[in-house]
């Protein structure tokens, strides 16, 4: 299942990210959405997980918590 992860911080790296996600579950891929121009991040990015049921248990947990300063949200992708 494929997720979209929103407001993360600028300076998270996708390494960072894939961590994040390891911790509950298998993914597939992990991808940070860079801005062309200026090459940071821009805040968001995508992960896809193995198992449907290890991606709802990564909603349940990482859903309006908190990297650095910002809360992140996550749901699945469209």
């Amino acid at each position: 299942m494929k997720l979209i992860v929103l407001n993360l911080p600028r300076d998270v790296t996708e390494d960072e990210l894939a961590k994040l996600f390891k911790a509950r579950g298998n993914i597939k891929g992990c991808d940070l959405v860079i801005d062309d121009k200026t090459g940071t991040s821009k805040g968001f990015g995508f992960v896809e997980m193995a198992l449907e049921h290890e991606a709802v248990i990564a909603i349940k947990e990482l859903h309006d918590s908190k990297i650095g300063k910002n809360k992140i949200r996550v749901r699945p992708a469209n």
